[in-house]
């Protein structure tokens, strides 16, 4: 159906009357906090919410969540609505395609009703191949349970998991929890043979783990007091945590650190990097007490990675290759590299798998990731094809080391989530699953026939030219008419690359648009695209962003009184940096954990990673340039008297990547700098940059941003 205002049986809830509003949240009167820095003084009237355990900010906080509350009660109907409508679309009953290793397969299931995933694994019987099915999600024939997220959750109003890890001989799991949304988990190990959990209890881990070959020994990984992962320690199974020993230490505070275990079961690889620097030390998985083994010492500017391969540690590098290249040094004696693929400008390679008898290397080029097989002994390199323009495809869980077939997955814009195994030999692809997407609202089965996507350019401000990516139903007008949603990152290399949405299916089939703007500071078009949006030249990003939002009405596609722009994390500093920049271009902004204090948090060494983002940002602490250049765009910095588009802002009290108080902060400033604007804050009490953790809080949570979406879109 295409319509002109979204698609909703009650149009009359869309437009409380003003005069029922409740007023906005007072703000307690504090004494305001001054900073100098390179001869400038600034006064921050609401530094003091940054004091979590004051009552007074827990109030705040609250109140807010109670005045958003109150101001969205009209969208209470609409968001029953959209979250129906993804469970409805969703088969909440379901099983993964298994992944085989060794003498079992894995896979993790969901049952309807239930919050998180049952992970399991079942023997491979004689002569399966092929990995095996169930009918609509039930439990395999002779399933055995590692590990049931829900029994887990229980108690808890936030579960993660952070480490699911079995040793390299089936025996042992390890596995770490999060109650709180901090990303501080409790690693614990089971015994698979009798399900019995030892007393190896380790709290204060962060992701990343480990194992020697013969699984008597486990490499975990923990923080230092600003958040950064700073050490590598050695576990012996069986013995308490003040017993273990620490085998890395990181004391620069640009660097952070990370461990695995090679998929040849050979090699623990430690990773040391920074955003432009990297250093890999490897110890043998069987003499786990060995000294880690440097593949080659850090040099500032040069990034590498490492993959074990038969004789040969396989090494990505921009060593005068901008968007990398592949070479390769000896494992017995790391020394000078031996070039395997050579740089080629405007094809950025991501990352090498390596198996037996064939490397992969995930690249992308044109903007569209892809895949470039290399036959080991023989036999020219070559691409694997993809049918559709705009897509999205990478390698899934591989943990076999020997096998001619690989597990790839693929999702566009229009296609759901696809798993395929895909034989090294015969060159075929096998498709094993499409994610089920089921009839929604008026009984019809998914079609992709109904939608369409397209691949846009928008023309920045320098005369860059910017690839936007669209879907929408194909009846959309193109008119102008048609309400659109623009969605933005452009940091840290990070890439947007298409994905489906069950959720957006509301929105498309109410007629609105969905958009992505691949602007510079992401990595679409290669590292000369991160380049050009990050430090010095991070303006490019907004920029980029308005021009993107500005074509796409200029195109016909829609109007600027009919667009909402969303991004959360450094996406949410986008959507405060333009809101400042282009207010007239947006209806409404949603600004998800949004880094919009930028530049008093990346001041505060103290604070979670702010060392480690300097070479992202500057360093506005000792160079009076960056601090000039942070200061004209950060978000909170630059609020003006201006009509604003009404704004959105979502947070989570214990995130520790973008703090709660940097929105809680600019929404108080921005009623009180541009009082008549709509604002509005809502705040997950008990929950990490994530949001939610259980799928239908997850749903809740976007069918609440969507609804809000669609009540700013059907305004006049």
């Amino acid at each position: 159906m295409t319509t002109e205002t979204p698609d909703n049986s009650s149009s009359a809830r869309l437009s409380p009357r003003r005069d029922l509003e409740p007023s906005p949240v007072p703000v307690a009167k504090r004494v305001p906090t001054e900073r100098t820095h390179h001869g400038d003084t600034v006064v921050d009237e609401y530094a003091w919410l940054a004091a979590k355990d004051d009552p007074e900010t827990i109030a705040h906080l609250t109140a807010e969540n109670a005045y958003t509350e109150a101001r969205t009660a009209h969208l209470e109907g609409l968001r029953a609505e959209l979250f129906e409508e993804t469970r409805r679309r969703t088969q909440e009953t379901d099983l993964s395609v298994p992944t085989r290793k060794d003498g079992h397969w894995y896979y993790t299931r969901t049952v309807e009703g239930q919050q998180y995933g049952v992970h399991c694994r079942r023997a491979v019987r004689d002569g399966e191949t092929a990995p095996p099915v169930s009918a609509d999600g039930a439990p395999l024939d002779g399933e055995e349970v590692l590990l049931d997220g829900n029994l887990l959750a229980e108690g808890h109003d936030f579960f993660s998991l952070g480490a699911f890890d079995v040793s390299p001989d089936g025996r042992w799991l390890a596995y770490s929890t999060d109650f709180a949304g901090d990303e501080r988990f409790t690693l614990r190990i089971k015994d698979l043979g009798t399900g019995d959990v030892l007393a190896d209890e380790i709290p204060g881990t962060f992701y990343g783990t480990a194992w020697s070959a013969d699984a008597s020994t486990l490499f975990y990984v923990t923080v230092d007091e600003a958040w950064r992962p700073n050490r590598v320690w050695r576990h012996t199974v069986g013995t308490g945590p003040g017993e273990d020993v620490v085998v890395h230490q990181e004391d620069d505070e640009r660097f952070w650190v990370g461990v695995e275990l090679t998929r040849s079961e050979r090699f623990v690889v430690i990773d040391i990097h920074s955003k432009t620097t990297s250093e890999v030390r490897v110890i043998p998985a069987a003499n786990p007490t060995g000294a880690p083994a440097i593949i080659a010492p850090r040099r500032q500017g040069v990034e590498y990675a490492v993959e074990h391969h038969g004789h040969r540690f396989l090494i990505l590098h921009n060593d005068g290759a901008e968007d990398f290249a592949l070479a390769f040094t000896s494992a017995d004696a790391p020394g000078d590299w031996t070039p395997l693929i050579e740089h080629s400008p405007g094809t950025r390679l991501e990352s090498v798998d390596a198996f037996e008898n064939h490397l992969l290397v995930s690249l992308r080029t044109n903007g569209l990731t892809g895949l470039r097989v290399l036959p080991v002994g023989g036999g020219d390199p070559y691409d694997i094809d993809f049918p559709e323009p705009i897509y999205s495809v990478g390698l899934d869980a591989n943990p076999e080391y020997r096998t001619r077939e690989v597990r790839l997955r693929y999702t566009s814009l229009v296609t759901p989530d696809s798993v395929y195994d895909y034989d090294l030999v015969t060159r075929q692809m096998l498709l094993r699953r499409r994610k089920p997407v089921r009839p929604g609202p008026d009984g019809r089965p998914y079609d992709p026939a109904d939608y369409e996507q397209h691949r846009d350019w928008a023309l920045a401000d320098d005369g860059t030219r910017v690839p936007i990516s669209l879907v929408c139903r194909r009846d959309t007008p193109r008119d102008g008419s048609a309400p659109a949603v623009i969605y933005g990152y452009g940091s840290y290399e990070a890439s947007m690359d298409p994905w489906f949405s069950v959720a957006r299916l509301s929105l498309l089939d109410r007629g609105v648009i969905f958009a992505v703007a691949h602007i510079r500071g992401g990595g679409e078009l290669g590292r000369r695209w991160y380049d050009q949006g990050k430090l010095l030249a991070k303006k490019n990003t907004f920029t980029d962003f308005v021009a993107c939002a500005r074509h796409l009405v200029k195109a016909g596609w829609t109007a600027s009184d009919r667009l909402v722009a969303r991004g959360a994390s450094a996406g949410g500093l986008l959507m405060g940096a333009v809101a400042n920049l282009a207010p007239d271009a947006f209806a409404g902004i949603v600004a998800q954990v949004p880094f919009v204090d930028a530049l008093t948090s990346i001041l505060d060494p103290s604070l979670p990673l702010t060392v480690t983002e300097w070479e992202e940002w500057g360093n506005p602490l000792d160079d009076p340039e960056v601090y000039a250049y942070m200061k004209s765009y950060t978000p909170y910095e630059n609020v003006a008297p201006v009509d604003y588009p009404a704004i959105l802002a979502v947070t989570s009290l214990n995130d520790t990547r973008v703090l709660y108080h940097e929105p809680a902060k600019w929404i108080a400033r921005l009623r009180a700098v541009a009082p008549q604007g709509d604002y509005l804050l809502k705040t997950e009490m008990g929950a990490g940059h994530g949001g939610p953790s259980g799928r239908y809080d997850s749903w809740r949570e976007e069918a609440f941003i969507n609804a809000w979406i669609l009540d700013r879109l059907a305004r006049p």
